[in-house]
């Protein structure tokens, strides 16, 4: 495995439930660390549903390892964020043998204003 550039430097955020003061409750964010990373595209792919074309690119993220548990070792559920984009974890793996880099699978996501 060849080393990868870890040049973008991304917030690890996990949901957080709020009370909404109404006895329901909002889900918020939680920053809990930086890392850096590689982003890549992975495979395109569209579907259709009621007659519209949805076009979707998962990413690959790349991180150094840590430690199961660590702040700094994101996780399903959780999200990473470069300013205003916003990318949601939806799977980790471990990228090579020695587990020094992490591989994360997200989705680009829009969020509203």
């Amino acid at each position: 495995m060849r080393r990868p550039v870890l040049n973008r430097r991304l917030e690890v955020q996990a949901p957080v439930r709020v009370a909404d003061g109404a006895g329901g409750y909002a889900t918020s964010f939680e920053v809990l660390g930086e890392v850096w990373a590689a982003v890549r595209p992975g495979t395109g792919r569209d579907a259709e549903t009621a007659g519209l074309t949805l076009a979707q690119v998962p990413l690959r993220i790349t991180v150094r390892g840590a430690p199961v548990g660590s702040p700094q070792r994101p996780v399903a559920g959780q999200r990473l964020c470069e300013g205003a984009r916003v990318f949601r974890v939806l799977a980790v793996t471990e990228a090579d043998p020695a587990g020094a880099y992490l591989t994360c699978f997200a989705r680009e996501e829009e969020v509203p204003a």
